[in-house]
C-alpha cells in the first residue's frame, strides 16, 4: 500500500499539480508532507497525518512551516546503557 499511495503522489506532483496556480499555505507543500509522512511513517499513520494536515489547509489558517513529526523510537530499559 505504501508504494501506491507514493506512487499516485507522485503523480499528482508531477502530471497535475502543474497545471494548477501554487496556493499552498504550509511549507512544505501538502503533497510533498505527505509523500514524506508516508514514506517514514508507513500507510497508515503517514496517511492520517496527510488527512489531518489536508483538514488544516482552509482560508482562515495562516499556514507556515509544518515539518513532518519524527518518527519515535522505542527503546528497550535494556538498550539504554
Amino acid at each position: 500500500m505504501r508504494k501506491a499511495a507514493l506512487a499516485c503522489i507522485q503523480v499528482y506532483r508531477y502530471a497535475i499539480s502543474p497545471l494548477m496556480a501554487s496556493h499552498c499555505r504550509f511549507y512544505p507543500s501538502c503533497s510533498c508532507y505527505a509523500y514524506e509522512a508516508i514514506d517514514q511513517h508507513g500507510f497508515l499513520r503517514g496517511g492520517w497525518l496527510a488527512a489531518r494536515r489536508l483538514g488544516r489547509c482552509h482560508p482562515w489558517n495562516a499556514g507556515g512551516f509544518d515539518p513532518v513529526p519524527p518518527v519515535k523510537t522505542s527503546r528497550s530499559p535494556s538498550m539504554a546503557e
